[in-house]
């Protein structure tokens, strides 16, 4: 026959084992993400050993429609400190539009990126592109592996600056918001829609870090957007085909799209790799897949 205070020490005991499994369970996971961001920063190493910071011939086409643009828009604080973003919109529309979270690639926030942000806002969103680099810009393969390798380190800091853009994005009356990104950026498109399982509208990925993990994958709700090439050897078909057999599975909505025959990096807005008949696509299907997501009469239909 146990007393009340054998039974109360022994709640005690198992409470307290549950709670450092829990902790060492969650230790364990962040370690596994932090080792998977690692691997991924070395695969992007290789993928740009050749490449430069020249702008793509993506960013030589014009918006659609004029825009205004905010190259210095104060989004975010890290520590003492104001994170600037590029805010576009276009020009002759003052209702509140829908609203695109647009995420760098490995180089940063660029004026390559901004001009991208400025040709989405020419389709009628607003749109801001963030900067996960705190103000640095990587002009060399190098340099921006060390800043990959810092976000990677420190998750975070990223995770905050996300959150604080999507609230600036909500506070200008976004009815609805979607995330986009390439290479790091598309991976980070991806986290966004875990940050926000909920709330997020559309997710466009592309050739960023995917996973299989049903448990990560399990509570996002926003339509996801692949595009990949098949000749991409730092984010692998394999890797790809594991995430779309993991969203069929979890009966997510998705599209995912290979491109057969091009590498990593074929839309960026930076570097040597670009693929016009392939990135040409990819801009429409993504385009098709925003305005379906979070234009009104497309989230009204869907």
């Amino acid at each position: 026959m146990f007393t009340t205070r054998q039974v109360t020490a022994t709640a005690a005991l198992l409470a307290t084992a549950l709670l450092l499994a829990a902790c060492g369970g969650e230790k364990e996971s962040d370690e596994a993400e932090v080792a998977a961001g690692r691997e991924t920063v070395d695969a992007m190493t290789r993928e740009h050993a050749e490449d430069t910071t020249d702008p793509s011939p993506a960013v030589d086409i014009s918006p659609a429609r004029e825009v205004i643009a905010d190259p210095r828009m104060p989004y975010a604080e890290s520590g003492d400190q104001l994170v600037y973003g590029h805010f576009a919109a276009p020009a002759d529309v003052v209702e509140p539009l829908p609203a695109v979270i647009l995420i760098h690639e490995w180089w940063g926030l660029n004026d390559n990126v901004r001009a991208m942000a400025n040709r989405l806002a020419g389709e009628g969103y607003m749109v801001l592109a963030v900067d996960l680099y705190n103000g640095d810009v990587a002009e060399s393969r190098e340099a921006a592996r060390l800043l990959m390798l810092e976000v990677v380190e420190d998750r975070e800091l990223a995770e905050d600056n996300i959150r604080s853009a999507y609230q600036f994005l909500q506070t200008a009356g976004a009815p609805r918001i979607g995330s986009m990104g390439w290479c790091f950026g598309g991976g980070w498109s991806l986290n966004t829609a875990q940050l926000f399982p909920d709330e997020l509208a559309a997710s466009v990925i592309y050739y960023g870090q995917v996973t299989d993990d049903e448990d990560k994958l399990r509570a996002v709700s926003a339509p996801i957007l692949g595009l990949f090439g098949a000749a991409d050897t730092g984010i692998s078909v394999e890797s790809v085909e594991g995430f779309r057999g993991a969203l069929e599975r979890l009966r997510k909505e998705h599209e995912i799209h290979i491109y057969p025959g091009v590498g990593h990096a074929f839309a960026n807005p930076t570097g040597q790799n670009y693929n016009a008949e392939a990135a040409e696509d990819a801009w429409r299907k993504t385009l098709e897949f925003l305005g379906r997501h979070l234009s009104s009469e497309g989230a009204a239909g869907s």
